[in-house]
C-alpha cells in the first residue's frame, strides 16, 4: 500500500473512531438519531398524514365533491358539510379532500421526471465536453424566464390537461438540477477514484453509475423536495389563475379561484383548501431541510 493510501486510512480510521459509540445497538443509534433530526421527522409525519388524508378520500369525503346543491350554497360549517359549502353548493370539506390528490401526484411527477431529466443531461454536461456549451446554453435561456410565466406559456400552446401541466411545471425545473449535478460532476471527476477508474479502462457509463451517482445521491434527493414543494404551488398558482386543471376537478387552487369573489360572505371557501396547501408545502420543506442537515457530513459530524 502505498504512503497516500495509508495516510487516507488512517484518516477514515480517526474519523470512525471519533464517531463510533461503543456498546449502542441498532435501535440506539436509529432513535438517537431520530432525535437529532426532529426537523425531517415533523415534516415527513405532516406529509404521510396528507398523503393519507388525500389517498383515504373516498372512504373520508362524507359528500360527493362534484354534487352541486343550489339550495345549500355558500353556507358555513355544520354536521352535515363540515367546512361549509361553496358557491354550487357543494361540500368544501369533500373538494379539499379530494384536491390533495392533484397536488400530491403533480409534485411526485414533477419530482420524478425534472429529476431524472436534471441527472441524465447534468452528466452529459460535466463529462462530454462537447455537449457542454450547448446543454448550458439552453438551461441558461430556461431559467432566464419566470417559472409561472414559462408555465402559463406552455399551458397556453397546448391543451389543458393533468399532464400538461406536469410538463410545463417540470421544464422550468430541469435547469436547477441540470446545474446541480454538473457541478458535481466537475468536482468528482477530479478525484483520485475516477481517474483510476479511468485508468483501468472502465467505461464512461459504468463510471458514472458506479461511482459518481451514488455520490451525488443526498443533494439530489434533497433538491427533489424542493422542486415537490414549489410544483404543489405552481399548479396552485395556475388553478388559480385558471390555466390549470379543469374547474369541475376539484385542487385547491381552483377552489380559492372560485371562492376570491365570495371571500365577503363565505370566507371559509378559500381558507380550507389554503390550509392544507401552506401545510403540505411546509411539510415537504420541512423535510428538505431535515435531509439537508441529515445527509451532511459535516452537520452530523456535529450533532
Amino acid at each position: 500500500m502505498s504512503d497516500s493510501s495509508t495516510a487516507v486510512a488512517s484518516q477514515v480510521a480517526e474519523i470512525a473512531a471519533e464517531t463510533a459509540v461503543p456498546g449502542t445497538s441498532a435501535p440506539t443509534r436509529s432513535l438517537r438519531w431520530l432525535r437529532k433530526n426532529p426537523t425531517l421527522i415533523l415534516g415527513a409525519l405532516l406529509l404521510v398524514a396528507m398523503a393519507i388524508i388525500s389517498l383515504a378520500a373516498p372512504l373520508i369525503a362524507s359528500q360527493d365533491p362534484q354534487a352541486i346543491d343550489p339550495i345549500a350554497r355558500l353556507q358555513s360549517a355544520s354536521a352535515e358539510h363540515l367546512f361549509g359549502t361553496d358557491a354550487l353548493g357543494r361540500d368544501v370539506f369533500s373538494r379539499t379532500i379530494w384536491g390533495g390528490r392533484v397536488s400530491l401526484l403533480v409534485a411526485l411527477s414533477v419530482a420524478a421526471a425534472a429529476t431524472a431529466i436534471g441527472v441524465i443531461l447534468g452528466l452529459l454536461a460535466g463529462f462530454v465536453r462537447s455537449v457542454d456549451a450547448v446543454i448550458m446554453r439552453i438551461m441558461d435561456g430556461l431559467m432566464a424566464i419566470p417559472d409561472i410565466l414559462l408555465a402559463i406559456a406552455l399551458m397556453a400552446v397546448t391543451k389543458a390537461g393533468l399532464g400538461t401541466i406536469i410538463v410545463a411545471i417540470t421544464i422550468p425545473q430541469v435547469p436547477r438540477v441540470v446545474r446541480l449535478v454538473r457541478s458535481l460532476s466537475l468536482i468528482l471527476r477530479e478525484q483520485l477514484f475516477v481517474e483510476a477508474a479511468h485508468a483501468i479502462g472502465t467505461r464512461l457509463p459504468v463510471i458514472l453509475w458506479r461511482h459518481i451517482l451514488p455520490n451525488i445521491l443526498a443533494p439530489l434527493i434533497v433538491q427533489a423536495t424542493f422542486i415537490a414543494a414549489s410544483a404543489v404551488l405552481v399548479e396552485a398558482v395556475l388553478s388559480f389563475l385558471g390555466v390549470g386543471v379543469s374547474p369541475e376537478i376539484p385542487s385547491w387552487g381552483n377552489m380559492m379561484a372560485e371562492g376570491r369573489n365570495f371571500i365577503a360572505v363565505a370566507f371559509h371557501i378559500i381558507l380550507y383548501p389554503g390550509i392544507f396547501l401552506a401545510v403540505t408545502v411546509l411539510a415537504i420543506n420541512l423535510m428538505g431541510d431535515g435531509l439537508r442537515d441529515a445527509l451532511d457530513p459535516r452537520l452530523a459530524r456535529q450533532l
